[in-house]
């Protein structure tokens, strides 16, 4: 039976109703419906779409998101509002910076909402292909809808089709599949009532998720179908918060009680979960202290008495000092990435164990340890009443307050250093730590930043902290700050780049100021990769090709000029409003008046390419040539030689 209404909304006079629709109008109207709930509170699962419009989506997904708007508003919804069946519309510039967009959007949302990206067959959809990949390894959901080939196959091939000699249902779209958390293509209409449920429970999965693909055909985008009004019901996809099984709580607690200098590493699964208040309950129980992870850093507030800071190659001396001696390491919401480990020579003691709560078990296996699967805030909640009356010694509690303030009198000296004629870096996060609320957000992707901010920065809330340190990638702050606004719209976000990171997607600035949204940008330009710069000097290689200089014709090299490259007037092409400053004072009073104004600004200052930074107290491994003739570079192996030799496996 079919009933519907000449305009295609569903008439609810039978069980069996169905409403003919294209698929672009289907899926714009199922993703409508889509709701997740936690803890009693229920929000929209998908707060929008971005998109860039080409031949493959014009006419089908995009069609649809024009016609759901244009039903709302002949129905009454004001300007402004959202439809029912409607998706608002973000209009990008760049594919991969509008999935950074999703992302930074859905961090800021702890996971609960997002935005489905859309983008035209070829480039345009695999431009989207890093984005998906940072998304998957951050374990950060959002939905990408790259259009595709004709399903009919009719036109092959099509404009910006892929011929692939091994079939002709391989195309470019299959370069997701490896970065998707979830993968289909939609050959035909009715594959859509099985896939995009199955998406949507990827998605809103704290284990599973990551990117999610559905490839869509642009012949399929435009084909009619009539569709089970059921489909479009809303629907509530709730997000558990699974508890420990008493077996392995037991066994976690027997091994925990058993520790002398018991360590907690808070990851991020710990903010995603809003498990502070159980972390510092933990802690402040047991007096164990508290090490975190780029993705975890505010999980517990820096003051707190057991907060010992980050931990790993980009550590502080504090925290890592204790990670090289505990005997129990109890990894929280994290994935163990090298730079957490420190390549595997972070935790030395030679009976070390650990104890890993995580909502996914691949994670909680890591580092043969006692494993304890469960979502952070249950599983902290239950450990802290397991262990009741348990504490480690006073001795152990004295020594985690002595490192830990002799590791703030190094911070005070980075924040405060006077340092010329350019200010170093470290300078103007002091200064911005000590300008941003507790409620700001701070965001940062790549380079040499994150390094100096997880040592130094010192994060009092949760979501104050928001560094991309899964996938490092250079780009993704302009467009993540764009996101994290809109989701927190009464809050100020600040990205910083280098100039490195600004030329590396920079077009997100049109979409903020055409979409009003304010957010501050903190440029550092020092001519070069900092980080990058800093470690091919220290493995032997010169610095080479690590600084923004012209072509030597005497030396045949990069190393004559700077570029001359204005990045204030490129600012201001985009219509941001732009503060170009020397010193750090003068820094400190364009960021209040950045504060002060409606308006998407720019921060524009030079610092200082060879630092000072932060005092290392750990390594990374990035192997060393083991054969050259260049001096440098056999020294620097030698290093690497010796450095390696800390290396285990966690058997």
């Amino acid at each position: 039976m079919s009933s519907t209404t000449p305009s295609g909304t569903p008439t609810p006079d039978a069980e069996a109703a169905t409403v003919r629709l294209t698929v672009g109008q289907a899926l714009v109207r199922f993703l409508a419906h889509q709701h997740t709930e936690r803890d009693g509170v229920t929000q929209r699962l998908f707060a929008g779409a971005f998109g860039i419009f080409g031949h493959g989506n014009v006419a089908g997904f995009g069609q649809g998101l024009l016609q759901a708007h244009v039903e709302a508003a002949e129905s009454g919804v004001p300007v402004g509002e959202t439809g029912p069946d409607e998706l608002p519309y973000l209009l990008a510039r760049n594919e991969q910076g509008m999935v950074h967009a999703a992302v930074g959007y859905a961090r800021t949302k702890e996971r609960l909402q997002t935005f489905a990206c859309t983008a035209s067959i070829g480039p345009g959809s695999t431009n989207m292909i890093t984005g998906a990949a940072l998304a998957t390894i951050d374990r950060i959901p959002v939905l990408l809808l790259p259009s595709d080939v004709f399903a009919n196959r009719l036109p092959d091939p099509v404009l910006q089709q892929l011929e692939h000699p091994g079939g002709p249902d391989v195309t470019v779209n299959d370069a997701f599949r490896p970065v998707s958390r979830y993968f289909d293509r939609i050959w035909r209409p009715e594959q859509l009532l099985s896939s995009a449920p199955a998406a949507m429970r990827v998605l809103t999965d704290p284990a599973e998720t990551g990117a999610v693909t559905l490839c869509l055909p642009q012949d399929v985008q435009a084909e009619a179908y009539d569709w089970p009004v059921e489909f479009f019901r809303d629907r509530v996809w709730h997000v558990a918060r699974p508890v420990p099984e008493p077996a392995a709580l037991a066994r976690a607690v027997a091994v925990i009680r058993s520790a002398k200098r018991p360590l907690v590493v808070a990851g991020g699964g710990v903010v995603y979960s809003e498990a502070s208040e159980a972390l510092r309950a933990f802690a402040t129980a047991t007096g164990i202290p508290v090490a975190d992870t780029q993705a975890g850093k505010g999980a517990i507030n820096w003051d707190h008495p057991l907060a010992v800071g980050g931990v790993g190659a980009t550590g502080n001396d504090a925290a890592n000092a204790l990670a090289a001696t505990a005997d129990v390491v109890i990894g929280v919401g994290t994935r163990y990435t090298d730079f957490t480990t420190a390549s595997h020579t972070a935790f030395r003691d030679p009976g070390v164990r650990f104890v890993n709560l995580n909502v996914a078990a691949f994670d909680a296996a890591k580092h043969s340890a006692e494993m304890l699967v469960a979502d952070a805030r249950a599983g902290l909640t239950a450990l802290t009443e397991a262990l009741a009356g348990h504490r480690t010694d006073e001795e152990y509690r004295a020594e985690v307050t002595r490192r830990v303030a002799d590791w703030q009198e190094v911070t005070e000296r980075c924040y405060h250093l006077g340092h010329g004629p350019l200010p170093a870096q470290t300078e103007i996060f002091g200064a911005l730590n000590e300008l941003m609320s507790d409620e700001d957000i701070l965001i940062n992707a790549a380079g040499s930043m994150p390094g100096d901010l997880q040592a130094l920065w010192r994060a009092r809330t949760p979501s104050q902290y928001h560094l991309e340190y899964g996938y490092s990638c250079m780009g993704y702050e302009i467009p993540a700050a764009m996101g994290a606004k809109l989701a927190a719209p009464d809050r100020e976000v600040v990205a910083i780049v280098g100039d490195g990171t600004y030329q590396m997607l920079p077009q997100e600035l049109a979409t903020i100021v055409s979409e009003r949204i304010k957010v501050i940008v903190v440029l550092l330009q020092n001519h070069g990769f900092a980080s990058i710069g800093a470690l091919s000097e220290s493995r032997g290689s010169q610095r080479f090709g690590t600084r923004y200089q012209m072509r030597n014709p005497e030396t045949g090299l990069l190393d004559g000029d700077d570029v001359p490259l204005d990045l204030v007037r490129n600012a201001e092409s985009f219509g941001v409003d732009v503060l170009a400053v020397k010193s750090v004072e003068d820094f400190r009073a364009a960021f209040r008046t950045a504060v002060a104004s409606d308006a998407a600004t720019l921060i524009h200052v030079e610092t200082d390419l060879q630092g000072p930074n932060p005092p290392g107290s750990s390594w990374w491994d990035v192997p060393v040539s083991e054969a050259s003739t260049l001096p440098s570079t056999r020294t620097a192996r030698a290093e690497y030689e010796a450095g390696r030799t800390a290396q285990r496996h966690y058997l």
